[in-house]
């Protein structure tokens, strides 16, 4: 089942709506959905999840009997894409979570994209098959060996048509060169290399070279009791393809040049918000710590997620923001429940939509959060079964923080917390987002008038 979201009505919020359900990918705790990535066209769309599984979406094609079944998305391919393993020389367990999928952009009937756990990362093809050779000489019709002298006559073995078959079968294995967790993979704009990056590293790796890679920038202090902060997210420009950015646990967000030196270490850019001394806690520098970084589809832009908001750089200004949108403001009164629990060290994703002008992030309580940078409107949204009835429009949420609590606003005290939106897509062009809620996947569509 599927659900779906409504698109922006001028007059006064955004009105998400269509709700085509839900997708349950199970229950236990290897079924928690760990990221979700639409390809360049948007016709597939793929989850990783803490079992090391990897489930790809694809969507249907419009019918003209069921005109309201706009482009569903059904389940096309699941395979198991990382298992667990054992470092015997650290005596450590690595775990088969998938950290990130990244697509390539589709050069023949065949589907491309890379996934990563903690250490490897792979290279997997997802092809169709629906014809089957028959008519071998040396084999009968079961696959099993003829006997040689049984043989008199030369068959030509012809092709005939079988059921559909998806199948997934890895093309490179890229391991061995991380020694600690890889947090980001990102395919250059060349389509001939991508990086993964780790807490201290960035390496660099050409598709058809498994066994070395470069690596283009290395924090690691010569003694590590000097260590200060970890690389959290990066990625490629969109369209040049020396130049890529990383952020930082201290908030910060480096731009670099590969045509300037082998190793980056010396940024081009840097970019970096001075800190409001009336907003200085305990928690700042936690709070402050960058988990997720974005460029624009344009190039011009940065964006970056920390724990309580969400900032768009321009490219040419370092010193701050252009843009800062609260995204859980009333959670700073409850950031010290929120580090007993952990919450605070949750790593939220944020996405652009196709033209750069409404962005998106997660919160708790399955709610997400969009801001419309034009108009500057933004809109809570929840994403759950009971509020998730097929082709319903999703009412905003509102938030009450103290005082008196109206009939349609949840109090503050009232969120779940262990309910939270980490992982989100936007459809590359369409008006179609993915939302991971723990195990459900929600896929929501704007409005069919």
């Amino acid at each position: 089942s599927l659900a779906g979201f409504g698109n922006l009505m001028q007059d006064v919020l955004w009105c998400f709506s269509q709700v085509k359900g839900t997708i349950d990918i199970g229950v236990t705790e290897a079924d928690i959905i760990s990221t979700v990535e639409f390809n360049h066209t948007g016709e597939l769309l793929a989850t990783g999840d803490k079992g090391g599984r990897v489930v790809i979406f694809q969507r249907e094609q419009e019918s003209k009997n069921q005109p309201h079944r706009r482009g569903e998305y059904n389940v096309y391919s699941t395979f198991q894409s990382h298992e667990p393993e054992f470092d015997y020389l650290k005596s450590l367990e690595i775990e088969e979570k998938i950290n990130k999928i990244r697509w390539l952009p589709q050069q023949n009937a065949a589907y491309f994209l890379l996934s990563t756990n903690d250490k490897t990362v792979k290279l997997w093809k997802v092809s169709e098959r629906d014809k089957r050779p028959e008519g071998y000489n040396l084999k009968d019709e079961d696959g099993r060996l003829r006997d040689p002298s049984m043989i008199t006559t030369l068959r030509v073995p012809v092709l005939r048509p079988m059921d559909l078959m998806v199948e997934a079968t890895p093309r490179r294995v890229f391991a061995n060169a991380h020694t600690y967790h890889i947090n980001s993979i990102s395919v250059n704009s060349d389509y001939e290399t991508y990086m993964s990056a780790d807490d201290l590293r960035i390496n660099l790796w050409h598709f058809e070279i498994t066994n070395q890679s470069f690596n283009i920038v290395d924090i690691k202090p010569a003694n590590m009791e000097e260590l200060t902060e970890v690389i959290t997210a990066a990625e490629f420009h969109p369209h040049h393809c020396n130049t890529f950015v990383y952020s930082s646990s201290k908030g910060t967000i480096r731009l670099c040049d590969m045509r300037t030196s082998a190793l980056c270490d010396r940024h081009a850019k840097f970019f970096e918000e001075p800190e409001d001394p009336s907003n200085r806690s305990f928690f700042s520098e936690i709070i402050s710590s960058i988990s997720d970084v974005k460029f624009s589809h344009s190039g011009r832009y940065i964006m970056t997620r920390d724990y309580l908001t969400v900032k768009v750089w321009d490219l040419n200004m370092e010193n701050r923001p252009i843009e800062t949108y609260q995204v859980h403001d009333y959670l700073r009164s409850k950031l010290c429940s929120l580090y007993e629990n952990d919450c605070i060290f949750d790593k939220f994703e944020c996405v652009w939509n196709g033209s750069d002008s409404v962005i998106m992030t997660g919160s708790y309580n399955n709610f997400f959060r969009m801001f419309d940078r034009n108009t500057k409107r933004d809109v809570t949204l929840e994403a759950s079964r009971e509020n998730s009835k097929p082709r319903a429009i999703l009412k905003p949420r509102k938030v009450c923080v103290g005082g008196k609590r109206r009939k349609d606003e949840i109090s503050v005290d009232s969120l779940d917390f262990s309910k939270k939106i980490l992982h989100t897509a936007w459809h590359p062009s369409e008006n179609i987002i993915a939302v991971a809620a723990t195990n459900n996947l929600y896929i929501f569509q704007d409005k069919v008038n």
